[in-house]
């Protein structure tokens, strides 16, 4: 798994760490590259944001080998079988620690900007970072974390050679990882992007999440199309980026739990959403008008037009099943102002000549084990002329009902949005 930037590696792992939220845990992470990463965790899990700072003790004449790690408060641990077979003295080891401690104390107080640190006492904590190489530093993290008072610790990473995963699941009660690659050589191979952190970057973020910004605002609106006032919903975050029009499929409603769980996602991230009946429940009854691309297409060209009188911020559309076909069949109108588009599970085939028509960058996400419209996903991506890309969820069905495999299309949704925003 390759990764464009900490952003996104952030926002894949908070997708797979949403069940930590109703333990309230604390979110830390390791600076300076840990901290975008665990940026986006604690926001979508509404978490506080905090640094874990750790320095390795490292034997004298051997610096690369540690005989313990340090933390803040005070907060020691030593590795007794080590020190002995280093022979080490206690004045080595104050030495070393004496050296550390003023490195330790120095970066703390310049991250945190005069924040006091958090209390984990008690407490899930969740400690991040960019990648673990050897899995020396996170596992020092683990045990600094457990001696400060947590009563569970979660070392989560975007990537990691198993060996280190082992080494860290040792002494941390769970181990998250997107990606164990058996050819590790460096976590920057896995990025596309992988420049340094700077310590002001550090400082802002961890300023940004102690600001938390005001809720949502969601609206029961009557979208006008076709001579109707269909019922939707309408949710804008303030300074919403853009709003994603969401095209339900076939036997499904802006009620679809599925696509309510990927605007909730997209909400998170600063998007808006709108989710709306593209027929009306008499229309419903007759099978034939859910296969109606053209007449779904329309009423969703004109609940777009109906959006841009409410909001000025680019328009996205998001499709599921027959809904996929119509976002396209839309999009590829001339006038269509729409910027992205997202299709999960859908039946892009069913735009027909519209495919080469679509200008707007599309992205088809299909589960592997869907292999009819895996298909015919890949027939309509041979006709599509605009930038797509087709994604495959591993172990996912049609209905992405397999664990984590929604969680992955919302973020791969929320990344093709934000990435493509005009």
């Amino acid at each position: 798994m390759l990764f464009t930037d900490r952003d996104e590696a952030g926002r894949r792992l908070a997708e797979v760490l949403r069940k930590y939220a109703a333990d309230g845990p604390v979110v830390l992470g390791l600076p300076r590259g840990g901290v975008p990463v665990a940026f986006h965790v604690a926001h979508a899990l509404g978490a506080p944001l905090d640094v874990i700072v750790v320095r390795k003790l490292g034997v004298p004449y051997q610096p690369e080998l540690a005989f313990g790690a340090i933390g803040e408060g005070g907060v020691r641990v030593i590795s007794d079988d080590i020190v002995r077979r280093g022979r080490l003295s206690p004045q080595d080891i104050a030495s070393v620690e004496r050296a550390e401690q003023s490195e330790l104390t120095r970066r703390a107080a310049r991250y945190r900007a005069g924040r006091p640190q958090q209390d984990l006492r008690g407490r899930t904590v969740i400690v991040v970072d960019d990648g673990i190489a050897t899995g020396a530093t996170a596992a020092a993290a683990c045990q600094v974390v457990r001696a400060q008072g947590a009563t569970r610790v979660v070392m989560a990473a975007p990537v990691a050679p198993p060996d280190a995963v082992a080494r860290v699941g040792a002494v941390a009660d769970e181990v998250v990882c997107l990606s164990t690659p058996p050819g590790f050589s460096s976590v920057g191979q896995w990025y596309r992007d992988f420049s340094q952190t700077p310590d002001e970057e550090v400082v802002s973020l961890l300023a940004q999440a102690v600001r938390q910004p005001p809720p949502a605002t969601a609206e029961e609106v009557a979208v006008s199309a076709a001579g109707l006032h269909l019922p939707g919903d309408l949710t804008l975050p303030p300074a919403a980026q853009a709003v994603v029009v969401f095209a339900h499929g076939s036997g499904s409603s802006r009620h679809s739990p599925r696509n309510r769980q990927v605007a909730t996602t997209l909400n998170r991230a600063g998007l808006g959403t709108l989710l709306f009946d593209l027929l009306t429940p008499a229309e419903e009854a007759n099978r034939a008008n859910v296969f109606d691309i053209e007449t779904l297409a329309g009423r969703l060209a004109e609940a777009t037009a109906w959006l841009g009188t409410r909001t000025s911020v680019p328009i996205a559309y998001f499709g599921a099943s027959t809904g996929a076909a119509a976002a396209l069949a839309a999009a590829a109108s001339p006038d269509s102002p729409v910027y992205a588009v997202v299709s999960r599970g859908g039946r892009p085939d069913l735009a027909g000549p519209h495919l080469a028509s679509v200008r707007a960058p599309t992205l088809l996400v299909v589960g592997s084990e869907d292999s009819l419209v895996l298909t015919l996903n890949r027939e309509a991506q041979s006709r599509l002329r605009c930038e797509n890309r087709l994604e495959i969820v591993e172990g996912a069905t049609h209905l992405f009902e397999e664990p984590g495999a929604l969680q992955e299309v919302s973020a791969l949704a929320e990344h093709w949005f934000t990435t493509h925003r005009p």
